[in-house]
């Protein structure tokens, strides 16, 4: 009982954040100069929800210190795009060595304009059924940034860039994955489902928003094929301001070369 207690607590020194979820993804396929390299990955801030200014300003003192070599973002920022400006100058204040970049979510359709011009104001990136390449010296590594989620056909330029070396993949749901059998890419980083958002001890969430149930629900899990998915419990809260047995988060990655 306790662990199950323990499981729902917000246990980080970020007021805000409940908690910072770190991550070792080991793989042969990385190149010796990515070794030891780190991620942070945030997702479904809603900003602003129960994820209010004095939290996102937290947020920021926490990119501060986890200081991560490339900083990725998996979709439904803002709750007007009003509030995209002051979400992306906190945001993309952090110096990432590889760059910062984002995917869309299903709460952006319609200000997608409106929040790649933000972005890009703040240096960061978007990603729309796009791919780019990450190098350090003479080797590299890919990102892949999927919009459109909800299919379940894997692109042409999706599997030729999973295919050729180490592939991080930005998809907002972390159905993605399973429903298109991918099968190469080194790590699938999602959000989407709050974690349920409001769960019974962690064990029961009448609302998962994935076809999977709780399979892919929260943290580090692997689709049929064996790729590692890892799905984030997201910032802000979507419909009802509250969150009970499902904390918020931000995904710490250490990348190490098998």
């Amino acid at each position: 009982f306790m662990s199950m207690v323990i499981s729902c607590a917000s246990l980080s020194h970020y007021k805000g954040v409940g908690r910072i979820r770190r991550y070792t993804i080991s793989d042969s396929r990385l190149p010796e100069q990515f070794d030891n390299k780190s991620i942070v990955f945030l997702s479904d801030t809603h900003y602003p929800s129960k994820f209010t200014r004095k939290r996102l300003v937290n947020v920021a003192r926490a990119l501060d210190d986890l200081a991560p070599d490339l900083l990725l973002l998996g979709g439904d920022y803002v709750t007007s795009p009003a509030y995209a400006d002051e979400l992306f100058a906190a945001i993309g204040g952090n110096a990432a060595r590889y760059g910062k970049y984002a995917i869309l979510g299903n709460h952006d359709t319609g200000i997608d304009d409106e929040l790649e011009r933000s972005m890009l104001q703040h240096g960061i990136r978007l990603l729309k059924n796009e791919a780019d390449t990450l190098r350090d010296g003479d080797t590299e590594i890919y990102i892949c940034g999927i919009k459109d989620y909800n299919t379940t056909r894997l692109p042409e330029w999706v599997k030729k860039h999973t295919e050729s070396g180490f592939t991080i993949l930005l998809t907002h749901s972390p159905d993605y994955a399973q429903d298109t059998r991918l099968q190469t890419a080194a790590l699938v980083l999602s959000g989407h489902t709050h974690g349920g958002q409001v769960t019974l001890l962690g064990l029961y969430a009448p609302v998962n928003h994935s076809r999977y149930g709780r399979r892919f629900l929260s943290g580090l899990n692997t689709t049929d094929s064996g790729v590692p998915v890892i799905t984030s419990n997201g910032l802000g809260t979507s419909r009802k301001k509250v969150r009970f047995c499902a904390p918020s988060d931000i995904i710490f990655v250490i990348l190490k070369k098998k």
